[in-house]
């Protein structure tokens, strides 16, 4: 909003309109807000992956935030000036660029001690604008024990002004000294509808695409976004989905994992390339040693310290590619099971229909099932270390048709 925007000119801001499906939660944040008996300094806000967990800590961010503008010691501000003070706070709040707002998310393994205690140290700053600072953890489930206990003093005994919201899969993927000092709100799946309608509202997908997106994805919202605006999302999901009918043997089961394994490396690399060697360009910038051929031991341990993380970085984003293949693959055999079983509800993969009613009708329940139990397995490993090719050569092997380990 510009400077010279009048009050009457400013159109009016829904914070909430990006939350889908989570009214009950929406309810009680919103009321948080409006009731200070109902707020509180610490939050955890849980859903399954794609439920738009820190969509809804932005949102309860910038409603926090923006209906505390000005500061309460500011200078006085007609009705209409607080109106587009506010407006303008929430959209900043909403955007990533209040600097009442402090965000985390991380691509790394766990949140170290040493990025705990910066927050720490940044909640005990008075707000610069408004009536409240917010940090907003989206990750809080990679809060390790040590990284914890840093923290806990500061939600134990927080200053006055100061918020934490921290979002996490579920409650017992927070350390229990932390989550047991927070207020509790829990988001659900939205529907595949209310995710439809997110993305005809915001990207103007047309209806039909942003119903098969969102039942693609399970609700899951960002990926919906992926599969509904990038066509190379949404065949590199279908080649996934191939596998199920596309394996038949030994052979082409090693061929399958040994592709799926390359794609997710190849995406990793890719994505961060870029990312990998800006960062490095601006930690030598900020040591001083911009340029330079040969670099100081005390640079060079911080530049292994970086490399480190960017690896470790990498094998993760792997290990990510790999389970949404698996969380795919997981879906195709849900809907093979509803044909054969005969359940009345919709396939997830509406696209695939003719592959999903082949495999149903050249299987059993009982070997669908075991396909299931594999690729469960084989995520349970990836999430344990296994070499991913390994993990995941196995699970290919177990989804032939000699595989099932029933008779027909």
């Amino acid at each position: 909003m510009s400077a010279g925007t009048s009050p009457e000119a400013a159109a009016p801001l829904d914070i909430w309109a990006d939350v889908v499906g989570q009214e009950d939660a929406v309810a009680v944040l919103r009321h948080a807000v409006a009731d200070p008996t109902a707020m509180t300094h610490a939050w955890l806000l849980t859903g399954p992956p794609g439920s738009g967990r820190s969509v809804a800590a932005r949102a309860f961010a910038a409603d926090l935030i923006a209906s505390s503008t000005p500061r309460s010691d500011g200078e006085p501000t007609s009705g209409g000036e607080l109106a587009v003070a506010r407006a303008g706070a929430a959209e900043r709040v909403l955007r990533g660029v209040h600097p009442d707002l402090h965000v985390v998310a991380t691509d790394k393994t766990v949140i170290t001690v040493a990025e705990v205690r910066d927050l720490v140290t940044l909640a005990q700053r008075s707000p610069a604008e408004s009536g409240w600072r917010v940090i907003v953890v989206e990750d809080a489930d990679r809060i390790v024990e040590r990284s914890a206990n840093a923290l806990l003093k500061a939600i134990e005994e927080p200053p006055p002004r100061t918020v934490w919201v921290l979002c996490a899969p579920s409650e017992q993927d927070v350390i229990t000294t932390v989550r047991s000092r927070c207020r509790h709100v829990t988001l659900r799946v939205p529907t595949a509808e209310a995710v439809a309608g997110l993305l005809v509202r915001r990207h103007g997908v047309d209806g039909g695409e942003a119903l098969l997106a969102a039942r693609a994805a399970q609700s899951h919202i960002g990926l919906a976004t992926s599969l509904a605006l990038r066509p190379e999302a949404r065949a590199r999901r279908a080649r996934v989905l191939e596998i199920a009918s596309r394996v038949r043997g030994v052979g082409d089961a090693i061929l399958a994992a040994g592709e799926l394994v390359e794609v997710a490396t190849a995406q990793a690399t890719a994505s961060a390339a870029e990312r990998d060697a800006t960062e490095r360009a601006a930690l030598l910038r900020a040591l001083g040693a911009d340029g330079e051929a040969t670099l100081p031991p005390t640079v060079r341990a911080q530049v292994r310290q970086l490399e480190d993380d960017q690896k470790r970085r990498a094998k993760r984003a792997v290990v990510d590619g790999l389970d949404r293949a698996m969380t795919d693959l997981l879906s195709f055999y849900r809907d093979v099971l509803v044909v054969q079983l005969g359940a009345e509800v919709s396939l997830v993969n509406e696209a695939q229909a003719a592959d999903v009613r082949a495999v149903a009708a050249s299987s059993t329940p009982e070997g669908t099932l075991a396909r299931m139990d594999a690729i469960g397995v084989a995520r349970t490993r990836l999430a344990g270390n296994v070499a991913p090719l390994l993990a995941v050569e196995a699970m290919t092997v177990a989804l032939r048709p000699q595989g099932e380990g029933v008779r027909r």
